[in-house]
């Protein structure tokens, strides 16, 4: 079985993916970004289920529709757009479109059109897929960017997908029930900061700013494509092990971090996320051993170790990068480690401050010294 995107905002078209492999977990996908690439792909490719956005960079996903129905009557065709006016439907019932798709689109929804859309559902046991000889070291070393992420919380992918049923959240809901998820904060603020909903105004630095750019359905969809992955949450209880460690370690630091900020009339928000970003290699380090572990791969605790102490930093780095965090919040997690040479923002002496506060042997005379660059002295 094999589905054909044609979508240009990849949070979209990866949360389109997500819920197909969530209701037909073997299917093939290919997500395309452009009206060009598509028709290509459909020459070469025969798909059982197209989905298109109407307006592409290059031009309307109606291309690729009449190029489909010149060739095959019978394939879904499936249409995402902001367009709700007759007119616009009418322009195109002589393609045969099975369904419409409205921005911003309940994912719930969405999943019970596609199911009624896809060819049934195959044999239950996976196709065989040989296992690579390659050892978890090897595997990580040759990972794309693309390919890095953070876990999220058990509860909180268990709830996102009881919304996935249709079980309704509202914004308070969101804000408190995520601001402690690492992996939700990092998605937010850099979809909100990203070309297509950044707009113009200074950047998102923390989860409640994101929360009311993007609004309520679709940070639920951002969120959604995380909690529709395979390895989303840690079901390795070594895994989760490591995990509530660094989790357990980042909130200290946040919660010591606010304090501060507090006493110098600093917004705490920034400083919370920073701090629950600073582990964000080791997390993500965590993530991809629960994906080769779902990939059939045995993993012992030797490994993970290794892992931890040889990819953190650089995945660390990589991430920042994907996700376009913006430069005041990168400087912020920058901080739990240490200050630079140069000119040194008094926001990144609080948040150095705090993490010194937290190392188990603090140094008297460097919190002091920071204390006295803080203004707190």
């Amino acid at each position: 079985m094999r589905v054909l995107i044609l979508e240009d905002d990849h949070w979209i078209a990866d949360l389109l993916k997500q819920i197909v492999l969530s209701l037909r977990p073997y299917a093939e996908i290919a997500c395309l970004a452009s009206v060009a690439e598509a028709l290509a792909d459909w020459q070469l490719n025969a798909s059982d289920l197209v989905i298109s956005d109407w307006n592409l960079p290059d031009g309307e996903g109606t291309q690729l529709f009449k190029q489909v129905r010149q060739q095959n009557r019978d394939v879904p065709l499936v249409m995402i757009t902001g367009r709700t006016d007759r007119s616009s439907v009418v322009e195109v019932r002589a393609l045969g479109i099975s369904a419409f798709i409205s921005k911003p689109f309940q994912a719930s929804r969405v999943a019970a059109s596609l199911d009624k859309l896809l060819p049934a559902a195959g044999p239950e046991n996976a196709p065989a897929r040989p296992l690579s000889n390659q050892d978890f070291d090897a595997y990580l070393k040759q990972l794309p960017a693309s390919e890095l992420d953070l876990p999220l919380s058990k509860s909180i992918r268990d709830r996102l997908l009881q919304s996935f049923k249709g079980e309704q959240l509202g914004m308070r809901e969101l804000a408190e029930g995520w601001r402690h998820d690492p992996a939700l904060n990092a998605r937010l603020i850099s979809v909100a900061n990203s070309s297509a909903y950044k707009g113009s105004g200074r950047p998102c630095i923390s989860l409640i700013e994101a929360l009311q750019k993007l609004g309520v359905a679709t940070s639920l969809n951002l969120a959604m494509g995380l909690a529709l992955r395979q390895s989303s949450a840690l079901d390795n209880a070594l895994l989760r092990m490591f995990a509530e460690e660094h989790l357990d370690a980042s909130e200290r630091l946040a919660e010591t971090s606010m304090v501060l900020a507090r006493q110098c009339n600093l917004d705490p928000a920034p400083f919370h996320c920073a701090a629950l970003l600073h582990r964000m290699g080791e997390l993500c380090v965590l993530y991809l051993a629960q994906a080769w572990e779902n990939d059939g791969h045995s993993l012992s605790e030797e490994q993970v170790v290794h892992a931890l102490g040889h990819f953190s930093s650089s995945f660390a780095i990589d991430l920042k990068a994907r996700w376009q965090l913006p430069m005041a919040l990168r400087d912020l997690i920058g901080a739990c480690y240490a200050l630079p040479n140069n000119s040194v923002k008094r926001e990144m002496v609080v948040m150095r401050l705090a993490a010194c506060e937290q190392d188990p042997v603090p140094d008297s005379k460097d919190q002091a010294r920071l204390r006295r660059l803080a203004g707190l002295a």
